[in-house]
């Protein structure tokens, strides 16, 4: 007989909540194997595509492409025996399936496991959330090779949102118990909102982000809002767009950096006409002949080199602990414009990297990220960032510190200018730098003298002979 499987939307990324439903890649219908890709999702991170657990066949879609959906809501149906030769599941206790040993009898792919050997088990099937007993509490999802749900109708239907298994609740006293899921649960504890006078709107009546949100400026709750990507308003001509992916975690990122961290920001100005000369003489020797090498491969490398000098501006602040971290790494973050917003993906240990490696590192990261194909692991555990304003023909900014670093640089635009030399005014390239840092860790000293480091390898890159 058929057997089952629904696979839910996984955490790719370290505390990530939820996701938006990009491009589904199948079908109903469609036979899938082990790795197979099947959907492009977009997280506060990144895009990325998630490949299928199994082999089987797609039996349903459960969500649809521009629906957002919390980590570990089901979002595909799969048959994983479609020719109906397995042996019959096994019942299991409390709609729990047993879990195995890590890939005992299993395929490893890239979001778990794939098919196990031997008869697979099939998941209680749960019917409306009700007040949770010993017996029949409510389980979060589990990992996709032990999630196993009663067959759907013979016949695919059309892609519907699939009702979320309802959080273990806790009573309310007079033995109300209000159905929400934990980030719900936060969000109405931020906001002040009491989720006993709410009736939920969700399925099953679980109360929904919206529902809180409508608490705020409504004394009832209201009807469930519709999902709008973008409205528009013909009397006041505007367009109204939902906040949400890259652009909500960006903002909300650097909310809290502007917040938290006392920002400083230093100018400098300096002459990198021989940085350019250097730049010219290299590009047409062999080593750099087939390397895009641009001025921000020099930054890069300057940073690197200053970095030594000054740890300081390489390390963190750790309120929860007490401590300043300093990190005998560079982690390189290079700010890039993307069509989906603002992103940060690191040039892992940059501080071992010749100028022409970090060259390449830059060119490939950067051809990654306008796809937006940056995974979410390139994104995280940065240790200092470089935002680029000077492609933009900007000549310098106060950049915010990412979350988590003390310090980031702003390269402005290369621009010829008059520039005074052995009292002579003459032309040269003059660019102007930038450095905002966290002054809880870096003090104005140590920030100028860093600063004053990548000025000088810029300006002469023969001083790096000296580092």
């Amino acid at each position: 007989m058929p057997q089952f499987k629904q696979f839910p939307l996984p955490d790719t990324a370290e505390g990530l909540t939820e996701a938006e439903i990009l491009t589904w890649h199948v079908g109903p219908g469609d036979a899938v194997k082990v790795n197979d890709i099947i959907v492009e999702i977009e997280t506060a991170k990144a895009a990325v595509e998630l490949p299928c657990p199994w082999d089987g066949v797609v039996t349903e879609l459960l969500v649809q492409v521009g629906q957002t959906v919390e980590v570990g809501i089901p979002i595909i149906t799969i048959d994983v025996d479609p020719s109906g030769t397995a042996a019959p599941a096994a019942p299991e206790t409390n709609g729990v399936a047993a879990k195995p040993a890590e890939g005992e009898g299993r395929v490893a792919n890239l979001v778990g496991y794939g098919p196990k050997s031997g008869p697979a088990k099939r998941r209680a099937r749960t019917g409306a959330p009700t007040a949770p007993t010993a017996a029949t509490a409510p389980t979060a999802p589990t990992a996709p090779s032990s999630v196993a749900v009663a067959p759907p109708p013979p016949a695919p239907v059309a892609p519907t949102p699939v009702a979320p298994v309802a959080p273990v609740p806790v009573a309310a006293p007079g033995g109300y118990v209000p159905l929400a899921k934990p980030p719900v649960r936060k969000l109405a504890k931020d906001l002040g909102v009491d989720l006993t006078g709410l009736t939920g709107s969700g399925p099953g009546g679980v109360i929904t982000r919206e529902d809180v949100e409508r608490a705020l400026t409504a004394p009832a709750p209201a009807a469930p809002a519709a999902v709008v990507v973008a409205s528009h308003d013909a009397g006041t001509r505007e367009r109204r767009v939902p906040i949400k992916g890259v652009r909500k975690a960006t903002a909300q990122a650097m909310v809290d950096s502007a917040f938290t961290a006392p920002h400083v920001t230093e100018f400098l100005t300096i002459d990198v006409t021989p940085m350019m000369e250097l730049r010219a003489r290299l590009k047409g020797s062999p080593q750099f002949r087939d390397v895009k090498l641009t001025p921000l491969a020099f930054a890069a490398k300057a940073v690197v080199l200053a970095a030594r000098r000054t740890p300081d501006v390489n390390a963190s602040w750790d309120a929860a602990a007490g401590e300043i971290v300093y990190k005998d790494y560079v982690h390189l973050g290079i700010a890039a414009a993307t069509p989906r917003g603002l992103v940060v993906p690191k040039v892992r240990d940059a501080d071992r990297m010749s100028l022409r490696e970090l060259a390449i590192a830059l060119d490939g990261l950067a051809t990654v990220a306008r796809d937006g194909k940056t995974s979410p692991a390139d994104m995280v555990n940065g240790t200092f960032t470089i935002t680029n304003v000077g492609v933009f023909g900007v000549d310098t900014g106060t950049p915010i510190i990412n979350p988590g670093e003390s310090a980031i640089l702003a390269l402005g635009a290369i621009r010829d200018m008059p520039w005074v030399v052995d009292g002579q005014v003459v032309p040269r390239k003059v660019c102007q730098l930038a450095l905002s840092f966290d002054h809880r860790v870096v003090d104005g000293q140590q920030g100028s003298q860093f600063l004053a480091d990548v000025g000088a390898l810029l300006a002469d890159p023969g001083v790096a002979l000296t580092y």
